[in-house]
């Protein structure tokens, strides 16, 4: 299965791809991990949104992506989900190489910082990310800050 990948700044999103974003982060976030928390939280009018669609037109692979000084001192990459349907063809490693690859195009080739679900943290290190810091809890879930200079 093939995904096609796009990125946009908020403004550029259809109303099809916003419902079809948050439709997915709600999925994984809230429904999925069974975690309460504010998803829409402000950033996203700052980011550019990976959308990774199938053949089919469904949504299957996001992430958001933002330059340097929006979210952290770096460019970073966060609200990375890929939809429990699309699990099993390997899309969390195509959304993470299309991320950091879209990151480079469009911010220039700098440190990229993330924070990720501490479970998590063998996957990301696959993708030359190092841990920086301490364990810490967000919406009680662990959570490690990582960099990939």
């Amino acid at each position: 299965m093939i995904l096609t990948w796009t990125s946009k700044k908020f403004t550029n999103l259809t109303l099809a791809e916003l419902y079809d974003l948050l439709q997915l982060r709600m999925a994984v976030f809230i429904v999925e991990q069974n975690c309460p928390f504010q998803d829409i939280d402000g950033k996203d009018a700052d980011a550019y949104h990976l959308l990774g669609y199938t053949e089919q037109g469904r949504l299957a692979a996001y992430a958001r992506l933002f330059d340097a000084g929006h979210y952290y001192e770096q460019v970073s990459i966060g609200r990375v989900a890929v939809s429990l349907d699309y699990r099993r063809y390997g899309f969390g490693k195509a959304l993470m190489q299309q991320a950091i690859t879209h990151c480079e195009t469009l911010f220039g080739s700098q440190p990229i910082k993330i924070g990720a679900q501490q479970y998590l943290m063998a996957f990301y290190q696959s993708f030359g990310f190092m841990q920086l810091g301490e364990m810490y809890l967000e919406d009680d879930i662990p959570h490690i800050y990582m960099v990939r200079s």
